[in-house]
């Protein structure tokens, strides 16, 4: 028991050194007043049925104090009322326009297709691609644009705050910080070569034009599920400047509503993000089992657990803080942790009965797939 607990409390030790020192180094967006040189920006958004979503992102959009930049919002076979709404803004607007999405070629997924469209037709001379469900603050984009300037950024990825509402979202969405604060030293992902330590946020990523194209743009990630994380390993490896920022409450994003779209929008990624092997994820899940559920176990027998469970507790609301989440949500961190175990347990099922997940009514099959 004495190894559990020595083992259990330096890793959280480690964790928490990580998150604390954070706190002080991930950057942040903020108000930009000062526009020495507006160049023209593409915003380009992928759209699958967003209906629902797809008119208040574009209006915030539209109330952009930034003054040269058009939107582009490709409709990827959307069944639903997303182009009509697209259609009716773009009416009275002519920085908006609306493109029909191509059929999705072999080999290629939906996302990275949509993206390779956009910026096929994009006029800007840079790009911001973000999502149909990401709102954005009237100084945003200039924030985004400042910020890319001030740090001679090639790449950017913005983490939006995210919003939620039900017990499905706030057991699970915050997490998202919790691994980006907590698992992810900033200092490492902006001044080190290494591709282990890039991370990007689809939600919104930001280039400079010439910087995407020497990537190969979605091109080079034509068959990737986790697209944007792919692009900005790339980004490394072809020794670009990647860097990452929260948005602060200037870009917000609600993901999901429901527990069902809370499962599959996890359960599509989660693989992905370790190899799309199923023995890494196990692997994984077991991690997060021994440092946030052991611990709570293993007072029931030595009450000197309170020290990891303390720990866990404090990581939990140290990067609920930090990302604008609720910190009082933190107690709920061991049921968060079966929640994520179901959702790897979804991902896995799909990987060895369909050969990828299930997204929008697709069947996402992985180029190359293997029962890995």
């Amino acid at each position: 028991m004495n190894w559990l607990l020595l083992a259990a409390t330096l890793l959280l030790i480690g964790m928490a050194g990580i998150a604390i020192v954070n706190v002080f180094t991930f950057p942040r967006l903020t108000r930009s007043t000062s526009q020495p040189r507006a160049p023209f920006v593409s915003v380009l958004i992928p759209a699958r049925n967003e209906a629902g979503t797809i008119g208040l992102a574009l209006r915030t959009l539209l109330a952009q104090t930034w003054p040269n930049f058009e939107i582009i919002v490709l409709d990827d076979h959307s069944t639903d009322d997303t182009a009509r709404i697209v259609t009716q803004l773009a009416a009275a607007e002519p920085r908006l326009r609306l493109l029909p999405g191509q059929p999705l070629p072999p080999d290629w997924l939906g996302k990275s297709w949509a993206c390779h469209q956009l910026a096929q037709a994009a006029r800007g001379d840079w790009l911001v691609f973000t999502d149909a469900d990401v709102t954005w603050q009237p100084s945003a984009l200039a924030a985004v644009l400042a910020k890319m300037n001030r740090t001679q950024a090639d790449m950017l990825t913005v983490w939006p705050t995210q919003h939620t509402q039900s017990w499905a979202e706030r057991l699970t969405v915050p997490l998202i910080s919790l691994v980006t604060h907590g698992y992810l030293p900033a200092l490492l992902v902006h001044h080190t070569p290494w591709a282990a330590f890039a991370a990007a946020n689809g939600q919104c990523l930001a280039f400079r034009r010439e910087a995407y194209d020497a990537l190969g743009g979605h091109t080079a990630v034509h068959g990737e599920v986790l697209e944007d994380v792919t692009l900005a390993r790339l980004a490394k490896q072809h020794g670009l400047n990647l860097r990452m920022t929260d948005g602060n409450g200037l870009i917000n994003c609600r993901m999901y509503h429901d527990w069902l779209s809370v499962r599959n929008g996890f359960a599509k990624n989660i693989l992905a993000g370790y190899g799309g092997r199923v023995s890494f994820l196990l692997l994984a899940t077991l991690f997060h089992w021994f440092v946030f559920l052991l611990p709570w176990f293993g007072l029931f027998f030595d009450s000197r657990f309170w020290l990891p469970v303390a720990l866990g507790l404090a990581v939990r609301a140290l990067t609920a803080a930090s990302a604008g989440q609720r910190v009082l949500d933190a107690l709920t961190l061991p049921l968060s942790t079966l929640l994520m175990t179901r959702i790897a347990a979804q991902a896995v099922w799909w990987h060895w009965r369909y050969g990828g997940p299930e997204w929008k009514d697709r069947r996402i099959i992985i180029p190359n797939h293997t029962l890995a």
